[in-house]
């Protein structure tokens, strides 16, 4: 049974995207826009890339653009969404996994990080953070709706592998952040400045194994 959620605390918000209704033409256009949106952005950064930019590589008009997302913000919301969504996924599999702690955390560590070494998720990172200051509402937005329930849904997988004697946490909500940060916070950081990508997947998920049992050497129960 899962726990109850954490208090509930009020999520940093962005304006609304246009609702729209498109025929399935115009849906296929929105994707594309959003597929093209990941290339511009690694390449020229947040501040570099203009939508004229996207709508020349896309095709289209940059009227449907604007229809579909408003703005250069509302379509950097619109590709956070979309990837918060496939990273989450993994984060469920893994609250569902009935296999061993470390089995179970090595499967996931493996998919989570084929996740961040996605353009679209290189893409996400690099805007937050190259463009944090400048750009508070997507940073915050990013990590409330993010990263915060991908560490309670790890911390809610903690204590329950705890209550079943199969892992020996006191604080799981500390000991989610301390995960985070061990198997994909150096990644994250590489893969922002272009030092790792989705080429050499095989090689950081064998890292991300080793991480994930340096990390159990602390939080497995003792014999």
């Amino acid at each position: 049974m899962r726990r109850p959620p954490h208090p509930a605390t009020e999520k940093p918000t962005l304006p609304p995207r246009p609702a729209v209704e498109l025929q399935r033409r115009g849906e296929l256009r929105v994707e594309r826009f959003l597929d093209v949106a990941i290339e511009v952005f690694n390449e020229k950064g947040y501040q570099g890339a203009r939508l004229s930019d996207i709508v020349k590589r896309a095709g289209g008009s940059l009227a449907t653009l604007y229809r579909a997302f408003g703005d250069k913000e509302g379509l950097v919301h619109a590709l956070m969404e979309r990837s918060i969504r496939d990273f989450g996924k993994e984060v469920e599999e893994l609250l569902d996994s009935p296999l061993p702690p470390a089995q179970a955390l090595e499967e996931a560590a493996c998919h989570m990080v084929e996740e961040i070494l996605s353009p679209a998720r290189i893409a996400c990172h690099r805007i937050i953070t190259a463009e944090g200051n400048s750009q508070p509402a997507l940073r915050d937005w990013f990590r409330a709706h993010g990263i915060q329930p991908a560490e309670r849904l790890l911390s809610e997988y903690f204590a329950r592998e705890t209550r079943a004697g199969r892992l020996r946490i006191e604080d799981p909500d500390l000991a989610a952040d301390h995960f985070y940060m061990l198997v994909f916070g150096g990644l994250i950081i590489r893969s922002i400045n272009g030092w790792v990508d989705g080429t050499q997947l095989p090689q950081i998920q064998a890292r991300a194994r080793s991480a994930v049992r340096m990390f159990l050497q602390g939080a497995l129960p003792r014999s």
